[in-house]
């Protein structure tokens, strides 16, 4: 909308941020210039390809036009919803690459495995080496064409007539029962059509970093981290992961359900009450078993670690029972007793506490007292006083029984400078973490991430007194702290446990929506909480959770437990 006055053309005046360590830049542009347009006289003096833009607190892609004065903001790989665009992206041009090399296959996107996506495709043979290369080099050829990936907004029905043409069964299943959908977007590269319901790279030009690899049964499809942007990181196997993802895949595969639309219809029909029963009693022999291992392997120091939002508390109060079903009387343990002293806490850049390194824990006393307690010493266990700064003693004078297991919560469980100076022999190591692995379809999947912030988000409402727009502001920071004191050491485990239900999200949908939808534009959250918002769409919401367990590890978020 280019206006005159006097026979003055006029522009918009915008503010921009082209980098996330930069200032605000004020200037003007005509009237519906594109942010790809505008990105194209900076994007070479920049560290990182540019995937997206905030524009108004939404994330917008490239392609859109610019109307009307805003404030626009640059997001590389770094930031968390331009991540998600470029997997987005990069699963896309697999799926074209697939389709081109093996035509109308059947292809799955499962879940996220070593820095990267696990998949399959699936053929009647095993796929040889050289057709995965093939795969691989197409890929590389379209991203130097740099063919567009473009998007249509179609109504479901319209929809409904194009992905009856394809392999879609899964999101014609979902969308038929997704009441809160009326529009679908399709995105096309070279007349290959599918379904991805958030923000795109304008063009495969902009996927310049990628990998295929065989990985047992299937194929890794790897990619950059936000930790290192412009590199495929290096290979680690993650075995217990890969255990773990296939382990709910069989549990999903037992309650009937793999996909969304399949959940949505056990809700439609009632049957969720029964898939809770079960998910909740698979929970429960996976801990027993974890407790059956402890007892035969004669471990005494139980060490349980996971990320944010994993059920960790719920989990151990648990284990302990399971424990003493066994015969056994556990102690438990926090390891946040032992932070050292307030004047000697290692601080961020910014001159916060860093209370999450490990630093900030007393590791000295920690292993002298774990020490002293396997062999029957008697213990001046401290609590900390968070008002004071500093560690209480003289309260808890504790004595440890031969045998007795030591059962300890704590975010640096699995790192090895936590317990360097207690035997090896000892120790058992758990990591813990809700592994999702129902996706929206079978291109389309849910980040495990955004399952926790979910959970966050709804915990933190109920019980600590935050809004939701505080708990996603402080989640980049959550996150950072968990690249650098977990993620790195959850190889170390000795098993690990999923504690994610197969139904859960479509629980705390019915807490979560009006916290998200309370969140007004002119926020800085509002931009996560409308992504978050649009995948939410596709679940049916139980709105009767009086099923589910008053010890379910659930239930440390949505309130009820008699654990926490």
């Amino acid at each position: 909308m280019e206006k005159q006055s006097g026979g003055v053309s006029m522009k918009i005046n915008i503010a921009l941020k082209i980098s996330l360590e930069s200032d605000w830049i004020d200037r003007t542009v005509e009237p519906g210039t594109t942010i790809e347009q505008l990105l194209q006289e900076y994007q070479a003096g920049l560290p990182y390809q540019v995937l997206a833009a905030k524009v108004k607190n939404r994330v917008r892609a490239l392609t859109e036009k610019i109307e009307v004065p805003c404030r626009i903001t640059f997001l590389d790989i770094r930031e968390p919803s331009a991540n998600q665009i470029y997997q987005r992206g990069v699963s896309f041009l697999y799926l074209k690459a697939v389709h081109d090399i093996l035509g109308n296959v059947r292809v799955l996107i499962e879940n996220s495995l070593n820095k990267g996506l696990y998949t399959d495709i699936k053929t009647k043979d095993r796929l040889p080496d050289e057709t995965i290369q093939l795969i691989e080099a197409r890929m590389a050829e379209i991203v130097s064409q740099d063919i567009p990936f473009v998007r249509s907004v179609l109504q479901k029905e319209e929809a409904f007539q194009i992905l009856s043409m394809g392999d879609h069964e899964e999101k014609m299943r979902m969308l038929a029962r997704a009441s809160q959908v009326d529009t679908v977007p399709i995105y096309s590269c070279d007349g290959f059509l599918n379904f991805f319901y958030g923000t795109m790279v304008p063009s495969a030009g902009y996927i310049k970093h990628f990998e295929l690899r065989r990985y047992r049964n299937g194929i890794l499809l790897r990619f950059p981290s936000s930790l290192v942007p412009d590199q495929v990181p290096p290979f680690e196997d993650e075995h217990l992961l890969y255990q773990a993802f296939g382990e709910a895949k069989k549990w999903g595969n037992l309650m009937g359900i793999s996909y969304v639309g399949e959940l949505n219809q056990k809700i439609e029909s009632g049957d969720y009450k029964e898939i809770m029963q079960v998910s909740e009693a698979l929970h429960e022999k996976k801990i027993a078993q974890i407790a059956d291992h402890i007892l035969k392997e004669g471990k005494r120091i139980i060490l349980i670690c996971g990320p944010s939002s994993s059920g960790k508390t719920s989990f151990a109060k648990r284990l302990c029972i399971q424990l003493m079903v066994n015969g056994q009387k556990p102690l438990y343990l926090g390891t946040d007793d032992y932070f050292v002293e307030r004047d000697q806490t290692p601080r961020l850049p910014n001159g916060d506490y860093n209370f999450e390194d490990i630093d900030a824990l007393d590791v000295e006393l920690f292993n002298k007292n774990m020490n002293d307690l396997l062999v029957g010493k008697a213990v001046d266990l401290p609590y900390f006083d968070f008002k004071s700064g500093g560690k209480v003693f003289g309260e808890r004078i504790t004595r440890a029984r031969s045998g007795q297991p030591i059962v300890i919560e704590g975010i640096h469980g699995l790192n090895e400078k936590l317990t360097s100076e207690i035997p090896e022999e000892t120790k058992y190591k758990i990591y813990i973490s809700p592994l999702t692995q129902l996706n929206i379809d079978n291109h389309n999947r849910i980040p495990t991430t955004d399952a926790r912030m979910l959970r966050r988000i709804v915990r933190d409402h109920n019980f600590r007194g935050n809004t939701a727009q505080s708990t996603i502001a402080q989640w980049p920071k959550v996150r950072a702290g968990e690249d650098k004191n977990i993620f790195p050491f959850n190889s170390e485990a000795d098993v690990l446990f999923n504690s994610s239900h197969i139904y859960e999200l479509a629980v705390l949908k019915k807490y979560a929506e009006p916290l998200l939808e309370s969140i007004t534009p002119e926020e800085e959250s509002y931009c996560e909480a409308v992504r978050m918002l649009k995948f939410l769409r596709f679940f049916k919401t139980i709105n009767d959770d009086s099923y589910i367990a008053n010890n379910s590890i659930l239930r440390e978020f949505i309130g009820g437990s008699i654990l926490v």
